[in-house]
Order: structure tokens, then sequence, then C-alpha cells
């Protein structure tokens, strides 16, 4: 038979068993949910931070905030540019690698804070770099000897997405491409720079979803932390 690694809330299956598989917990998206159902989840989760390390929910409201700070008090911090609920404290960060995150513009900032936020809730060493898009390149390349001391790259651009290929053909690190629903009409609400980044011609660079900085962040966190496999 196998184990039950889930609590059942009704609404919600809560997978309390996730870290122990992966290594961080379940992480929770607002979106969708009354402040009443996140204040009932988060309390459940919170049963186990001695274990898991912390809880997180994504794409949080003022009112989901208020909510959870009602019921969980100094437990729980908000990031309101960043939109993430953290219950328990933000670990110490791990020495292993910088994760650079670099915005084509100032817009691009929120989704930026989402993977910067996330990331160094995971544990990681941040760095932020940002309003470097190609409209004005000398910004860019006045900040490119440290973006090649990263260790994994995150690039958050709207509008065409261009900022993340000119990166990819200039660095030897991995690249993770957030396209962002920043840009007039024809950016169509993040699909331009999502399929640009896609087509890219330079190999080396992943992209998530649009405005995903959470996914930008998990993976890039799992890269930073891979250990080096023995070919012996």
């Amino acid at each position: 038979m196998v184990e039950k690694t889930y609590q059942d809330l009704g609404f919600a299956k809560l997978d309390i068993g996730r870290a122990m598989r992966r290594g961080v917990p379940e992480v929770i998206l607002c979106t969708g949910k009354e402040p009443s159902q996140l204040v009932l989840i988060l309390k459940e989760l919170a049963k186990y931070i001695d274990r898991d390390g912390f809880a997180l929910a994504t794409r949080a409201e003022d009112k989901h905030f208020e909510a959870v700070r009602q019921e969980l008090g100094t437990k729980a911090q908000y990031f309101k540019e960043a939109r993430l609920i953290l219950i328990g404290p933000k670990p110490h960060k791990s020495t292993r690698g910088d994760i650079t995150i670099l915005t084509g513009g100032t817009s691009d900032i929120p989704v930026a804070e989402e993977a910067a936020i996330t990331a160094e809730i995971l544990g990681n060493q941040c760095k932020r770099i940002y309003d470097v898009g190609v409209a004005g390149i000398q910004r860019f390349f006045d900040n490119l000897t440290e973006i090649r001391k990263a260790r994994v790259l995150i690039i958050v651009a709207g509008m065409e997405g261009a900022l993340a290929s000119l990166t990819s053909g200039l660095v030897a690190v991995p690249i993770i491409a957030v396209p962002t629903s920043i840009g007039y009409g024809a950016n169509f609400a993040g699909f331009t720079p999502l399929l640009a980044m896609l087509n890219s011609c330079s190999p080396g660079m992943s992209v998530v979803n649009i405005d995903n900085g959470f996914g930008a962040a998990y993976m890039a966190h799992l890269i930073n932390n891979m250990k080096t496999v023995s070919q012996n």
C-alpha cells in the first residue's frame, strides 16, 4: 500500500510529503483562493516548518496577507512587490554560487522580485541587476563583468524579450528566461517575448511561462545546488 503523504482539508489536499521527495515543500498559489482558505492551508503547512523549513504562498494580495497575519501574527512575512507570503524565517544563504537576476526594464521588477525572493527563501545568494534592456545597451555592457560571475542567470524581460538572447550569446552559464506581460499591444500580454525566447538561436537557455518568476527561481535553485556527479 502506498503511504498517504497528503492532508485532506476537503477543499484542498496538501502534499505534505513533497519536501521529502523533492527537497522543497509544496508552494501555494493564492490566485482563486479565498483568504479564509489560504489561512487554513498555511496553518496546516506551518505544522511542518521544523521539518520543511518554511511555508510559502505566491501571487498573494493584500486581503490574503491581512487574513494570514490575523491568524499567524509575526510568523507571517509579506513581500508585497513580489506578492509572496512566507511563514518561517529565511534560511541562511548558500555559498555555492550566485543566482543573478536581470530585467529588461523597471516595469519587469515585480516578476523579477518574485524570482529573487523565492530563490532567497530556497537558500540561494541572489544578485539583482535591473533595467539593462537592449534599448540602452550600454547599461548591459557596463554590468557584463558582474553578470559573468553568476552560476545561474534569470533574465526577465517583456516587450520583444531580446535581452535573453543577447545575454545567452555572451555568458557560459545556464540561463532561465522569463517573458513578462509588460509591453504595448503587439506584446500580446507576453506572447511576443515568449515566442522570441523559445525561438532564440542561442543555445543554453530554457524558458518558463509568462510572468513565472517562481518557476524560474525553482529551476535556478535546482541548478545552483546540483552536486558534481563522479565519472569514476
